[in-house]
């Protein structure tokens, strides 16, 4: 398939949801590669690495069911990885993700995704990821007192582009954080490479408070907050694709290049909106196209992947803080909403919110996990209670 021989409006669908998706979201990737002790040059690696697995799986489920799939990586996972990798070494991060990854191509196999899913409370995965992003929020505001030109102004664009084109604020906030950078002078240019970076081999190493600690709420979150709304979004543009088989093709890929730092690919939601409008094309049988211009786009940004991390290394910290920040803000809200809709949950949800906002951890294990554990016990408790 040509590129030119795509509608402009169909190829422009593509390319916009290739771009919000990294603006939205890969300043957490990486402060999550950070987080585990990453150098720059394998930040650069892992950054190449996510694009070309992201191209080749959205390329293949969108080819394979001509149908707009587009896949993503786990923000909320990211985010998650960027709080719980600090004491983590770089083979045990690798092993979390091959972990994450193995337990999705299961869930796939045996058919367990939506009964997983039915055994959680939704209140408390939402209020533990609401817990795991709370951070980010409060990072993002405290970085105006030292930085009040930049994230000021960040946050002033943000709320602008909000208000007048929402789809596209993350992508304004960015390009005016670029500016005001730039203008005071505060990007390192000479640290900025345009080259290509090969991804590096890094063995995994499993630990039993790791994969407990991190993994598994690792997991639940990405499958809660990734998946599933993927998959709803699909289905409510009229795409009814076989759950199990998305969940294998996209957990066995980011299983087998999870060394290479591919830590999830995901069933897209956002992003994957913009393929399936109308404005993508008008029919509806054709909006595949989109996604599979997107898939094209997603290994054009494997191969920059490079120049990606060099260019979030250049820029202050603050910019990357602030802008993850503002990218969170509506899955902060949202999770918020979820946890506490339900009256009958409110108490246990706090719980878990809390629990896991306070970083609290017990024999090497995540707050995440425990907030978890101390919610579903809640609920129990209480709903007893009320019998």
């Amino acid at each position: 398939m040509r590129a030119f021989s795509l509608p402009l409006p169909t190829l422009l669908a593509g390319f916009v949801a290739v771009l919000v998706g990294y603006a939205s979201s890969a300043a957490i990737i990486w402060q999550a590669a950070h987080a585990a002790g990453a150098s720059p040059e394998v930040i650069a690696g892992w950054m190449t690495m996510l694009g070309i697995g992201m191209g080749v799986s959205t390329l293949v489920l969108t080819l394979w069911f001509r149908a707009p799939v587009l896949t993503a990586w786990s923000t909320p996972g990211a985010a998650l990885l960027a709080t719980s990798l600090e004491d983590v070494s770089l083979n045990e991060a690798i092993g979390v993700f091959m972990f994450a990854s193995a337990l999705i191509v299961l869930c796939g196999v045996t058919g367990l995704f939506a009964r997983l899913m039915k055994v959680i409370p939704h209140s408390l995965a939402a209020a533990m990821l609401a817990g795991i992003l709370l951070r980010f929020g409060l990072q993002a505001f405290s970085t105006m007192q030292s930085h009040l030109l930049l994230c000021g102004g960040m946050f002033i664009a943000w709320l602008l582009a909000k208000a007048v084109a929402p789809r596209y604020a993350i992508v304004v906030t960015l390009l005016v954080g670029l500016l005001l950078a730039a203008v005071s002078g505060n990007i390192a240019t000479d640290a900025v490479s345009i080259a290509p970076v090969l991804p590096t081999f890094i063995a995994p190493h499993f630990t039993f408070s790791t994969l407990l600690g991190v993994g598994v709420p690792f997991f639940l979150v990405t499958m809660a907050s990734q998946n599933a709304p993927g998959i709803a979004t699909l289905q409510a543009a009229g795409y009814r694709l076989p759950v199990s088989t998305l969940m294998v093709v996209t957990g066995g890929i980011a299983l087998l290049l999870a060394p290479f730092g591919v830590f999830s690919i995901c069933i897209a939601a956002i992003t994957a909106a913009i393929c399936q409008s109308p404005d993508a094309h008008p029919d509806a049988d054709k909006r595949w196209l989109a996604a599979a211009a997107a898939g094209g786009f997603y290994l054009l940004a494997g191969v920059a992947g490079g120049s990606i991390a060099t260019l979030l290394t250049a820029l202050p910290e603050a910019w990357v803080v602030m802008l993850a920040g503002l990218a969170l803000l509506g899955t902060i809200s949202g999770s918020l909403w979820q946890a506490l809709v339900n009256e009958s949950e409110r108490d246990a949800t706090v719980v878990t919110f809390l629990i896991t906002a306070s970083g609290f951890a017990l024999w090497g294990i995540s707050s995440a996990f425990w907030g978890l554990v101390a919610g579903g016990v809640s609920v129990w408790l209480l709903k007893r209670r009320a019998v």
